[in-house]
C-alpha cells in the first residue's frame, strides 16, 4: 500500500484523496534540521502512537502504542545516540513532547526518515499527525482526524509513504 503526496495539499491512498498540510517551506531532497520542509522520497512507517486518554484504540493493522506523558521525539543534535529516537523526556536534550495539550499529536506515525544510517542534523521528528485547520507543519504530513482514521483502515506494517 502506497500512500502519495500528489501535491501540497493532497495525500492518496488507492482511490481516496484527503487534504493535508506539508512543511511550510514545501519539500526538499536536502532537508536539515529546522528548515520547515517535508523530506522527498519513498519512506516506511513506524507504529501508530495514540492518546488513549482522548481517542479509542483505533481500527488499524499497525502496532498501536499508547503515548504516556514522559513520551518524546529526539531532535537535539547534540545527542547523536538519542537523535531522531523515540526517548524519555529529559530537560538536558531538546525535543517534541509526544504527550501535547493540543491534539495534533493525538494520532501519531513517525515517517522513518533518516531512520536506518541516520545523519544527526538531516532532519528528525517528521510525523504523519493530526491539524485542525491545515496550516503548514514543520516538515511534517498532517490530516484532520476523520481522515486520518480512514487513512489507519487502508494502511498496514508495510505501507509507505512517496513524498514528491
Amino acid at each position: 500500500m502506497l500512500i502519495s503526496l500528489k501535491n501540497k495539499h493532497t495525500l492518496q491512498v488507492d482511490d481516496f484523496y484527503f487534504d493535508c498540510s506539508i512543511g511550510k517551506k514545501g519539500t526538499s531532497k536536502k532537508k536539515i534540521e529546522g528548515d520547515l520542509k517535508t523530506p522527498i522520497g519513498i519512506f516506511s512507517l513506524e507504529h501508530l502512537y495514540y492518546r488513549k486518554d482522548r481517542v479509542k484504540k483505533p481500527n488499524t493493522k499497525l502496532k498501536c502504542i499508547p503515548i504516556q506523558k514522559y513520551m518524546a521525539w529526539c531532535n537535539d543534535v547534540n545527542h547523536p545516540k538519542k537523535y531522531n529516537r523515540l526517548i524519555i523526556s529529559d530537560k538536558k536534550v531538546s525535543h517534541e513532547k509526544l504527550f501535547r495539550k493540543d491534539h495534533k499529536y493525538d494520532l501519531l506515525i513517525p515517517i522513518k526518515y533518516n531512520f536506518q544510517n541516520k545523519i544527526v542534523g538531516k532532519g528528525s521528528c517528521i510525523f504523519l499527525h493530526l491539524t485542525p485547520n491545515y496550516l503548514p507543519t514543520a516538515g511534517c504530513v498532517a490530516l484532520i482526524k476523520k481522515d486520518f482514521l480512514i487513512l489507519l483502515k487502508l494502511i498496514n506494517k508495510n505501507s509507505k509513504i512517496k513524498i514528491n
